[in-house]
């Protein structure tokens, strides 16, 4: 048992090379395939088969039986998925990387955690989070060929190298079977909308010495619209007053009174769009034309159809030689809907305001002189369902195209060593449909043609003003209407020798296993923008940035795992790094060490220690110029120095005058970015006083210096106020040559008469961050005669301090602390569950805890939050079963946040209106044994 519990833990260490371990019998005869130990149910103390830092195992049953119907509600809730990732609601985040999604170990970001499948590294989301760093999308990840999921927690960047100081995910996608299983699964809300329908059908193969596994994953799921949710379809689910207004449809302003004109017939031509809910309206500006339901035209939820494909083969040549060959193929097409919050047109796909880049500069370009009324005009047009051809003629449609294949020989020689010669190839293409306006063409439908431009530089026209409020036909929208297509491509490939031996030499207290890597990789990735996306005359709305470039990366690790004494085993890893790009060649060797005492045999006391080192993302080095227009951009150093003690909150809400300006801000990938380095520390504890129970408990602390992060705007505004005036807003001392202020003063541009006019931002080094908590996790299996099994499980995370500071000397941000300014991370998070079984029937509850978060206005907590999930089944027979589960099982809707004026009015990034939605899957298994 001590030699099988060595082994499983080399295993485990070297998932990334996923070579299979192979042992000697005791005897010396042929070797055997040992498996990796499954501790959850089984009788095995877990005491003995855990290694030196904490390992999260989650099958395929604990899927179903939890009810998780995707890959990201599995990593949603774990424990240690602690960070703020964007939901399918987040705008920026489906415009920016429509239709990923990510997973955050330990609130460190998304691009700290490696994913991975079948321990092999596939290509990042081809397009940039949020248009800054790079990171794997799980949500293509075909849920129903998945066989378990490996979560290692903290740094392991001494194994798997870069990207892993966080974490590392592992899905391992089943290898065997021993029949046909076709499973049909229908999915539906119980409030109405997002219906699902997914087929999975697998199927296995053995002729000779060449066996196989074979499978296919289609899914078909319609949108959830936000108009499908009583608490989010109209202005007036806002908990602020001056959020309930009706939503812009039409407005036409006097530039030089700051005052809306009223339309002639008091928007009576208006009145039948958006389903009829168009009336006049009024704001601080005076009348406009508005609809109180126009808000809630986006998704909730994406469509999403497609398919994915996955193979793996195996040929014998002998008992010590095989070929292998992993093969995974997909094809989403995810379409969704997005909108602007606010009671503006902003940088909206479905809105437009006059934009003329030669123009004057005042207000964005987006204000023209009207020769017909003799005044400076600007005006503001959102398109409704009616006018574009209905709602799905205008949803961002991206065609996600993967591809993974590993092939290699693995063996073994000498009777005791092990080795693997791989091949990985994974690409990620993806065709981003993103629908626009074409500024010009617009500028002409409702203004007509340009008669020049004024001496101050306004360009003139001399439009009707009805014009702006009469309704468009389906075809006269279509005249202006475009799709911008992005084609994004990102690859990488990788050459891997791995050896292995469990017995390398004997020592008095056992045997010393050795594991060893040679790898060497490249990357690449490329944006491939609308060329016309680039320029500032083309489209209304945002201009889209490119970036493109590729690396070199090899590495060379070795493992050891030695017995010191019959109950102390050490476990040691060195790995050296190099990339090569630009004219940069960074490179660092890092280490780990962990110790494993087992005083008893149902007790392990372990600990783990490890540096990590990560270079830059390629978009933090390679984007090009991205150009951000805000047009309501606080000017805090104006504001502070007008109004003494003003606080920058103040300032920010219009408590004085306005102190809003327009800028038109930069953002630049930066190729002087240092590398990440960390390090990570682990202690705790495994008890199994009894074969059906088990008590993990594990402290943990991770601290990344270096850390690449983009900077902000807002921040780096309030920053340059702070340091022109000498202080903070609440009075704190700033010292003007600090590296925050040096930095702060160069990027805020003013104009000679002190205007702000750019703000310059881009990715940096910030000092550190540090995390650290105690994971707990408990496993209980209680069998009776009469009454069944029962398995329970639960898991928590406190996180007890998560700091980070932007340069050496500056204080630490206290990213708990309720007045934090970027999203609050939450202290705890956990899950319980329960499942039983008899006979041919089986039932689950599921609970999933998140403690509290911040409110919008960083001001005070957001209760903490449970969710359910049920399931049930039934065997009809041996190899016939229907189940049924139920998520959120009360149908909880978000909590209420008196603060969260924007739409929807709560915080996507934690939290969603779904509601309880239902599932009925059929399960058929042609031949092999038994469900």
């Amino acid at each position: 048992m001590r030699k099988h519990a060595m082994v499983c833990s080399i295993q485990m260490a070297l998932l990334a090379m996923s070579a299979p371990v192979l042992a000697q019998t005791a005897s010396g005869g042929q070797p055997q395939q040992l498996d990796t130990v499954q501790v959850t149910g089984s009788r095995i103390p877990r005491a003995q088969v855990e290694g030196p830092a904490p390992i999260t195992v989650v099958t395929a049953e604990q899927i179903q039986s939890a009810g998780f119907t995707s890959v990201p509600d599995v990593l949603r809730s774990l424990s240690q998925n602690g960070g703020s990732t964007q939901g399918q609601q987040n705008t920026t985040g489906a415009q920016s990387t429509p239709g990923a999604q990510a997973v955050d170990l330990r609130g460190l970001g998304p691009n700290h955690t490696l994913v991975l499948v079948n321990g092999r590294r596939i290509a990042d989301f081809p397009l940039p989070l949020n248009g800054r760093s790079n990171f794997t999308d799980v949500g293509n990840i075909p849920l129903g060929m998945i066989d378990r999921v490996e979560i290692l927690t903290g740094s392991a960047s001494a194994v798997y190298g870069s990207d892993a100081m966080a974490g590392v995910i592992n899905f391992i996608l089943k290898k065997s079977t021993d029949g046909t299983t076709i499973d049909y699964r229908y999915g539906d809300t119980s409030r109405g909308g997002g219906e699902s329908h997914k087929l999975t059908l697998t199927t296995g193969f053995e002729h000779g010495n060449f066996s196989g596994i074979v499978g296919v994953e289609l899914l078909n799921k319609r949108p959830l619209w936000g108009t499908e949710r009583g608490v989010q379809n109209s202005t007036l689910d806002s908990p602020a007053a001056e959020r309930r207004l009706p939503r812009l449809t039409a407005q036409l302003m006097n530039w030089e009174t700051d005052e809306n004109i009223a339309p002639s017939d008091d928007c009576a031509a208006m009145s039948g769009l958006n389903e009829g809910t168009t009336v006049l309206a009024e704001n601080d500006y005076g009348p406009y034309c508005g609809s109180e339901r126009a808000i809630a035209y986006r998704t909730i939820e994406n469509e999403r159809k497609g398919a994915n494909a996955y193979g793996s083969f195996e040929y014998r040549f002998s008992d010590n030689l095989s070929w292998f060959a992993d093969v995974q193929l997909g094809h989403q097409k995810v379409r969704l809907l997005t909108g602007t919050n606010g009671n503006d047109v902003a940088s909206d796909h479905m809105g437009w305001e006059f934009h003329d880049p030669a123009s004057n500069e005042n207000y964005r370009n987006k204000v023209f002189y009207n020769a017909g009324t003799d005044r400076l005009e600007l005006w503001s047009r959102q398109f409704t369902p009616e006018e574009v051809g209905g709602l799905k003629n205008r949803m961002n449609t991206t065609t996600q195209k993967t591809m993974a294949i590993t092939t290699g020989l693995k063996g073994y020689f000498a009777d005791a060593w092990n080795w693997e010669a791989a091949y990985n190839h994974s690409e990620y293409k993806a065709d981003v449909e993103m629908p626009r306006i074409k500024a010009e063409a617009a500028n002409r439908l409702f203004l007509g043609e340009r008669l020049g431009y004024d001496d101050n530089g306004y360009a003139i026209y001399n439009p009707d003003p009805d014009r702006l409020f009469t309704p468009l036909t389906t075809a006269e929208f279509a005249s202006i209407a475009a799709m911008s297509t992005f084609r994004p491509k990102a690859k990488n490939d990788n050459l891997s020798f791995t050896v292995d031996n469990s017995a390398l030499f004997t020592m008095p207290a056992g045997d010393v296993g050795f594991a060893g890597a040679l790898e060497y990789g490249k990357q690449s990735y490329r944006i491939n923008p609308d060329p016309l996306a680039l320029t500032e005359d083309a489209y209304y709305g945002p201009r889209y940035g490119d970036g493109s470039g590729d690396r070199d990366h090899w590495s060379a690790a070795g493992e050891l795992r030695i017995p010191l004494l019959s109950t102390l085993d050490a476990s040691v890893a060195g790995r050296y790094d190099r990339y090569s790009y630009g004219n940069k060649d960074p490179g660092k060797f890092t280490y780990s060490a962990g110790l494993e005492w087992r005083p008893v045999d149902t007790l392990l006391i372990r600990s783990s220690y490890g540096t990590g080192f990560r270079a830059p993302d390629m978009h933090y080095l390679f984007a090009g110029n991205d150009y951000y227009r805000t047009r309501a951009a606080t000017d805090y150093l104006t504001c502070r120095s007008e109004n003494t003690g003003a606080t920058d909150g103040e300032c920010y809400d219009r408590e004085f005058d306005n102190y809003d300006v327009s800028t038109f801000d930069v953002y630049s990938g930066n190729m002087q970015l240092d590398v990440e380095t960390s390090k990570s520390f682990s202690a705790g504890f495994v008890w199994s006083p009894v074969a059906n129970f088990d008590l993990a408990v594990d402290y943990y602390k991770i601290r990344i210096e270096n850390q690449v992060q983009t900077q902000d705007r807002e921040q780096l505004r309030i920053d340059e106020a702070n340091c022109r005036l000498g202080a903070t807003d609440s009075g704190a001392s700033v010292d003007i040559n600090s590296p925050t202020c040096v930095d702060a003063l160069a990027r805020v541009i003013r104009d000679t008469d002190g205007n702000i006019t750019s703000v310059h931002f881009s990715p940096i080094n910030i000092a550190n961050e540090e995390t650290s908590g105690i994971d707990v996790a408990a496993h209980y299996r209680l069998q009776t005669a009469s009454a069944g099994n029962f398995s329970f499980s639960g898991n928590y995370n406190w996180t007890h301090r998560h700091t980070r500071q932007q340069f050496p000397g500056d204080p630490s941000e206290d990213m708990l602390d309720v007045s934090f300014s970027a999203t609050t991370l939450p202290r705890t998070k956990g899950n319980l569950g329960v499942s039983w079984d008899k006979g041919a029937w089986g039932a689950s509850l599921f609970g999933n805890y998140l403690g509290r978060v911040a409110n919008y206005d960083n001001d005070a907590w957001t209760d903490s939050t449970w969710r359910f999930n049920a399931g049930g089944r039934y065997d009809i027979n041996d190899h016939l079963r229907v189940s049924v589960s139920v998520n959120n099982l009360f149908d909880k809707m978000p909590p209420k946040d008196a603060t969260w004026s924007n739409y929807p009015y709560y915080d996507t990034s934690w939290f969603d209106s779904i509601g309880r939605s239902y599932f009925v899957q059929l399960t058929w298994k042609l031949g092999g044994s038994a469900l």
